[in-house]
């Protein structure tokens, strides 16, 4: 995995080559097909208990890609850090969105 460390770009310019990016969009496309779904059973009228149920396999989907991405990210551009300058603001930078994670 490529990435650009924090001190070195801005957060909006940070590009990382995922090595895994097929899966990846594989993943995104399915969530994307289950929230189509979702939409389709509220318009027509179906059950809550169901829609609920569909919510909570989405919300799997996200949590299981988004630990996905966490550890590509603690793999790669954390370790990179860690190795090359001791990665102080990249390691505060992962305990911030862990903390976000875990909300």
């Amino acid at each position: 995995m490529a990435c650009t460390p924090p001190e070195q770009a801005e957060a909006a310019s940070r590009q990382v080559v995922q090595p895994d990016k097929t899966a990846l969009i594989n993943r995104l496309r399915r969530i994307e097909g289950q929230i189509g779904g979702i939409a389709g059973m509220v318009r027509d009228d179906r059950y809550c208990v169901d829609i609920l149920t569909q919510l909570s396999a989405v919300r799997s989907a996200i949590d299981a890609l988004s630990i996905r991405l966490l550890e590509n990210h603690a793999r790669g551009c954390v370790r990179r850090a860690v190795q090359e300058n001791g990665g102080d603001e990249t390691l505060e930078e992962l305990m911030g969105i862990i903390r976000k994670m875990i909300r």
